[in-house]
């Protein structure tokens, strides 16, 4: 059996101001190419199919047009899709009983069933709506265990992990006890503990803390194989050979510029072994950065960078595979003059400005008193006025007036004799 699996595709991202519909149509348009090709048994999506929980109406036009051209280019493949963190599950899940029929399966919530007990009663998780078994024309079958981004309301009253484990610890227990003996392949849309993920620019919507981090810790019951959504740089998980999250379709940041981007090909052999191929694909457009690395350049130096790597427009027109560009210049301060030329000079080229860093000189204002930072209580014994001369030479790039000085000194004197009143 062959699954394409995938996840991260954003519909209705804008880069940097920059609508990225053609982008997506040119990855769906790729993605449908390969299952025509390679004719999948199934194709499964993890979460984060829109980039907000609102999607623009083209977006959703979009994503409704390529099920509609699966359903007839390969109308015997599952397609089974999942709400990630951007995603709204409500609003995912709202045509579930119109695109079943068209055999694609949709979990976004995670179901409440109500269980009578001596006691009364209580609220369990519906885990038998995760579980779909997909079968090919040729008999064979795998279980699919469709997880949804779990959000605290699901695992509440627990250390989120702790809580994310003993979810899939019963939803896979559940799973062997309906369907012995199957491979079972699960879906997730997690943040597992020691993903690589981009240091800057981060887009994945990280909470803060590393409060909605998933370790192994008390997972037993494990599935055959795990795809997993939100990370968006393609790699293993856990460094297990059966888990592995497949990465965003786009890069979401300049921070992912150097990222693999595609989908995974799981093909199940008979002894219910998956095999992972990764299928690449090559963005529409490149994301640059000039310098690409730690030079500091003038306005000048990098006008003479920009006419040396970057290709001229055709007739004054963009191309479809023009790149998105950020330029990093070394300016003492802002001059408007200088910036507009290199705004200017990038129109004439096969690229669009997204971003200009401006790159300030480093000062060592650690020393600029004469003393060493070197812990917390070198900052805290500190001469107040030696913290504000320093900061203003930071601000301004200069040093303070003797005028200037004597202003802050009267001015802090005044503030320690109130305190000491």
């Amino acid at each position: 059996m062959k699954i394409i699996a995938t996840s991260d595709w954003h519909l209705g991202n804008f880069f940097h101001t920059n609508d990225r519909l053609p982008e997506h149509t040119h990855f769906l348009d790729w993605l449908l190419s390969q299952i025509k090709e390679l004719k999948p048994d199934a194709l499964f999506v993890a979460g984060d199919v829109f980039d907000n929980g609102n999607p623009s109406a083209a977006a959703q036009t979009l994503y409704y047009k390529f099920l509609a051209q699966v359903a007839q280019v390969a109308p015997q493949m599952r397609v089974v899709i999942t709400a990630g963190n951007h995603d709204s599950a409500s609003r995912l899940e709202a045509p579930r009983p119109l695109l079943s029929c068209f055999k694609v399966e949709i979990r976004g919530n995670v179901q409440r069933v109500w269980t009578e007990t001596e006691n009364g009663g209580t609220w369990t998780f519906n885990f038998d709506d995760l579980i779909i078994p997909v079968r090919n024309e040729a008999g064979e079958e795998v279980v699919v265990l469709a997880v949804p981004f779990l959000r605290n309301d699901v695992v509440m009253g627990e250390n989120y992990s702790k809580g994310v484990n003993n979810f899939l610890n019963a939803l896979t227990r559940r799973a062997k006890e309906l369907h012995p003996g199957k491979t079972l392949v699960m879906m997730a849309h997690m943040y597992a503990n020691g993903a690589d993920i981009a240091k800057t620019d981060q887009s994945e919507k990280l909470v803060v803390g590393g409060q909605e981090m998933v370790s192994m810790d008390g997972w037993t019951e494990l599935p055959d194989y795990l795809t997993c959504g939100h990370i968006h740089k393609r790699q293993p998980i856990w460094g297990t050979y059966w888990a592995r999250y497949t990465g965003s379709i786009l890069p979401m940041s300049f921070a992912e510029k150097d990222y693999s981007h595609g989908v995974d090909l799981l093909t199940i052999g008979n002894d219910g072994k998956v095999k992972v191929e990764a299928l690449t694909y090559q963005p529409q457009h490149k994301l640059r950065v000039l310098p690409a690395d730690d030079q500091e350049l003038t306005p000048s130096q990098l006008k003479k960078l920009i006419k040396a790597e970057l290709a001229e427009r055709t007739g004054g027109e963009l191309d479809e595979h023009f790149d998105y560009l950020l330029l990093k210049v070394k300016m003492d301060k802002v001059d408007s003059e200088a910036i507009k030329e290199l705004e200017d000079l990038v129109a004439t080229k096969n690229a669009v400005l997204c971003k200009l860093q401006r790159i300030e000189p480093s000062i060592d204002w650690t020393t600029i008193s004469g003393e060493k930072i070197e812990c917390t209580d070198d900052v805290l014994n500190r001469d107040p006025l030696d913290a504000l001369k320093e900061a203003f030479v930071v601000k301004r790039k200069k040093e303070m007036t003797s005028e200037q000085v004597a202003l802050l000194t009267e001015l802090l004197g005044n503030i320690n004799y109130k305190q000491n009143d």
